[in-house]
């Protein structure tokens, strides 16, 4: 069975929330950035062993927390040796608002990646755009790189909507299918 890690920084619950939607549908192990920017021990072990790596950041201010920067400045000792070279990646984002240049983060999160020579995974899944669209469906914001979701200011993670949790489920679980097939 191949290793599949989550690793994500959550500023307020609601991004810690998504991952764990992602790292149900991924069967994945969750990897959880602290409040420092911090691994927890064992945490670049996990990385290092894993087939796929999701990342995951709330995007504040047009960008990923500064948290989840100083841990992608840190991955530069595994870019040295080229130890992520060929893994699988895929990535999410939540913020307060519909848009809130959420897909900044993800094209972040899609250059470190490659950046370390991976192979990303993106939704696959279809937006919903119809006339009869609810926002509770799956893929409701219309995000192709990555899972994206959408958590109002007031609300708590508790409150996250269903569709964007779902979506994050459908992440995961692509990204999952597409290690047993790249691991073939």
């Amino acid at each position: 069975m191949s290793l599949i890690a989550v690793v994500y920084h959550s500023g307020y619950g609601h991004t810690q929330r998504l991952a764990q939607a992602v790292a149900h549908g991924a069967s994945g192990q969750l990897v959880a950035i602290d409040a420092d920017g911090n691994l927890p021990d064992g945490g670049w072990d996990t990385l290092a062993a894993a087939s796929a790596i999701i990342f995951g950041a709330p995007t504040y201010m047009a960008g990923p927390s500064w948290q989840f920067k100083k841990f992608a400045d840190a991955s530069s000792k595994p870019w040295f040796t080229q130890a992520w070279k060929d893994k699988l990646f895929a990535g999410f984002t939540n913020s307060a608002s519909t848009n809130g240049d959420k897909q900044i983060t993800l094209d972040y999160l899609f250059h470190l990646a490659m950046q370390h020579g991976g192979l990303w995974v993106g939704n696959g899944v279809l937006p919903s755009n119809a006339k009869t669209a609810m926002r509770n469906d799956v893929n409701w914001i219309g995000a192709y790189t990555g899972a994206m979701a959408q958590s109002p200011s007031d609300a708590s993670a508790a409150e996250m909507f269903p569709g964007d949790l779902e979506t994050g489920r459908l992440l995961g679980q692509r990204v999952a299918e597409a290690v047993a097939r790249w691991s073939r």
